[in-house]
């Protein structure tokens, strides 16, 4: 090999390289880009809780409370925001809580909403509920509908709203991965109302939305569904990334 045939392939290398440090923000743009921005302003002294089922649970340990604690965040999308919130606001004393639990429907999250949301009294409430009320009806036996999924979240957004007035909400959009394991064509078209609905919802309630099945669906032009999800629903390592930047642009209207 001679020395400018070298340095040709350490340009190019270098180019991938810099190709693909440039892919997550240019995915995240992208998805991004159509929706109506609503910024959220972080406070000093701020509580942000993160809630949901098992995408947001990842493997946090339940019996520790305490905020911005490693194994009470867990392992995913909800850990990796914060630590970006924690680092770019080390000024403002946030708090930050993470209180998904696998399994869980929209009916599940009120039947423990006194204790894990509205006793923490958060200033900003980020929610991503949806795939299991639309999952479980094939798997688990759940009756409901999305009838039933529109029915409530509307209880228990009023129901946070009357606690919690002032509270800065963020809804987050089920997404899923079509053709990884769990997620094929029986899934759809309805799957996609359970999307739809959440998005509707973030427009009532005048709510920063989060779009993750356009940031999923971006995402697989660099890389297939497998990259991102392990089953169709649950994220990759590369997912829970992908999930953080999109949540963080979402909320902030500015690249991560």
């Amino acid at each position: 090999m001679t020395p400018n045939s070298t340095r040709r392939n350490f340009i190019k290398n270098a180019s991938i390289g810099t190709i693909a440090t440039l892919a997550l923000p240019q995915i995240v743009s992208a998805a991004i880009g159509p929706e109506k921005i609503k910024p959220i302003k972080f406070n000093t002294n701020d509580v942000i809780l993160f809630q949901g089922d098992s995408i947001t649970d990842w493997g946090r340990d339940h019996a520790n409370n305490d905020p911005n604690n490693t194994s009470a965040l867990g392992s995913g999308y909800a850990l990796l925001t914060a630590a970006y919130l924690l680092l770019k606001h080390a000024d403002k004393n946030l708090k930050i809580y993470n209180k998904g639990i696998s399994g869980n429907k929209v009916y599940q999250l009120a039947e423990r909403w006194d204790t894990d949301c509205l006793a923490l009294k958060p200033n900003v409430l980020s929610i991503h509920i949806g795939v299991n009320d639309f999952w479980h009806t094939m798997t688990n036996g759940y009756t409901g509908t999305i009838e039933t999924y529109i029915t409530d979240y509307h209880k228990l957004l009023d129901r946070t709203k009357k606690a919690l007035p002032d509270v800065k909400l963020v809804i987050c959009e089920p997404f899923a991965v079509k053709g990884v394991k769990a997620v094929d064509d029986k899934w759809y078209p309805t799957f996609d109302l359970f999307r739809k609905a959440a998005r509707d919802i973030a427009t009532e309630y005048n709510a920063t939305f989060v779009p993750y099945q356009a940031a999923f669906d971006k995402a697989l032009e660099t890389a297939p569904g497998s990259y991102w999800n392990l089953d169709g629903v649950h994220p990759s390592v590369a997912g829970e990334a992908l999930m953080a930047t999109t949540w963080l642009q979402a909320v902030s209207g500015r690249d991560w």
